[in-house]
């Protein structure tokens, strides 16, 4: 690989690695999301730099090209981190359904007792 793709990763990756911090230093970005984005900066760094070893498991995995595999590598972690945000929005969506049925029955209530002590005030 030559100089300049390897020097285009590495500002690509620092650029990353910024973003992320100062996301999460604003509150825009949670910190467990946060380790995700940095883990594939840097292995993004690794993989450039460790491109005979990309290679070399080409080789072994039956690949043509080093490239195939960083983009099978690629789309490995993508549907990783779908799967890993799916799950929380499940988990964000049944907390949203309990807090929605606890606000009906409290409000229920608080128009029952509305009603009763209406009542009361009639009579």
């Amino acid at each position: 690989m030559s100089g300049l793709a390897i020097g285009l990763t590495a500002v690509v990756a620092v650029a990353a690695l910024v973003l992320v911090v100062l996301l999460v230093r604003h509150h825009k970005l949670k910190e467990r999301y946060a380790v995700i984005w940095i883990v594939l900066a840097l292995g993004m760094v690794v993989l450039v730099v460790a491109r005979p070893a990309l290679d070399r498991l080409s080789d072994t995995l039956g690949i043509q090209s080093g490239v195939s595999t960083l983009f099978l590598l690629a789309t490995l972690v993508i549907l990783g981190v779908l799967l890993q945000l799916s799950v929380s929005l499940t988990h964000l969506e049944e907390k949203l359904r309990d807090l929605t049925e606890a606000f009906a029955l409290h409000a229920s209530e608080s128009e029952t007792l509305d009603e009763s002590h209406n009542g009361r005030d009639e009579t």
